[in-house]
């Protein structure tokens, strides 16, 4: 057992206690993402959908008993959107107001885009910019939210590995947009193939990041990072590539109402941590986790990947 000893926010924009989650309706492995989303994986279980939602109306559950603040919007039926659980990766909020949308890879992602979504946020939240970067899709590039981008909000810094998702000219117009700079380098799985979204390698938190650090081979842009993540102050947790495939790098620190410091993940990804591990985690924030199994499978996703942080002030 942990005795838990986090600590109550310390910065003001690096984490919030509004969140976003698109409650699925037709959730199944997306052919169109797999090609290089190497975390799905296919199978002939009955039920997917069920399952998923089961596991996502729990996880909002658990959420919401440790006091977050959850906007769930349930998705439709027509256009079909089987990834649409995981809303990270099509918008991101801003603290200055600004909502960034993304262009996606996959064809039936770019369908996730709603205004009836933005329409609905905007009658709690204060909406005063859209930046509009899906028209990168058009000459075939991408970046797919924070999916590909990992925020350090205090430094405003954006961390991020090259792939398909992630091309370094949208990166660019995202950084002239929203003032943020970035921390660019290559990320492998063990087998040498590019990991398809910085997040699930990497979690920057207020005061710590968890990284695999194994999965950038290049030692000059391994130490860059490092060098950048201590010179803001983060204490940088390191884990293996075998727990970075049990989404140990999916990770999201929130708060909750009272100020506290939560840090969600799945449960896979908690019972692949270290006693060590956790005790360094534990010092910082609260541990929340959730059995996502099945999305984990089939969507090649886990919790942090599901949760949109709505960084707006309220009206």
């Amino acid at each position: 057992m942990h005795e838990f000893t986090y600590s109550k926010r310390r910065h003001i924009m690096q984490t919030t206690s509004h969140l976003l989650m698109i409650r699925p309706v037709d959730f199944k492995f997306n052919q169109e993402t797999a090609s290089n989303n190497k975390f799905q994986q296919k199978t002939n279980d009955d039920g997917v959908q069920l399952k998923a939602l089961l596991e996502f109306d729990a996880f909002v559950t658990k959420l919401r008993e440790n006091d977050i603040d959850v906007t769930v919007i349930s998705d439709t039926l027509d256009p079909e959107t089987p990834d649409s659980i995981f809303p990270n990766n099509w918008i991101s909020f801003h603290e200055d107001g600004k909502v960034v949308l993304y262009p996606m890879f996959s064809e039936n992602r770019r369908l996730e885009r709603r205004k009836d979504i933005l329409e609905e946020l905007n009658r709690k939240f204060i909406i005063s910019e859209l930046v509009d970067l899906s028209t990168h899709e058009l000459n075939n590039s991408f970046l797919e939210g924070t999916g590909s981008l990992v925020l350090d909000r205090n430094a405003r810094i954006a961390y991020a590995c090259r792939s398909l998702r992630t091309d370094e000219k949208v990166i660019a117009d995202f950084c002239e947009q929203t003032g943020y700079s970035i921390v660019l380098f290559n990320g492998i799985d063990q087998s040498g193939f590019p990991i398809y979204h910085t997040n699930v390698m990497m979690c920057i938190a207020d005061q710590f990041a968890v990284i695999c650090l194994n999965a950038i081979p290049d030692l000059k842009e391994r130490d860059k990072v490092v060098v950048s993540l201590k010179h803001n102050e983060k204490d940088v947790i390191d884990i293996t590539l075998d727990q970075m495939n049990h989404f140990a790098g999916n990770m999201l620190q929130v708060e909750n109402k009272k100020g506290e410091l939560l840090l969600v993940m799945s449960e896979q990804a908690f019972n692949s941590l270290s006693e060590e591990q956790i005790g360094r985690l534990a010092k910082y924030n609260k541990i929340v986790n959730a059995p996502i199994y099945n999305i984990e499978k089939h969507g090649g996703g886990s919790a942090r990947c599901m949760l949109a942080e709505i960084h707006l002030n309220e009206r």
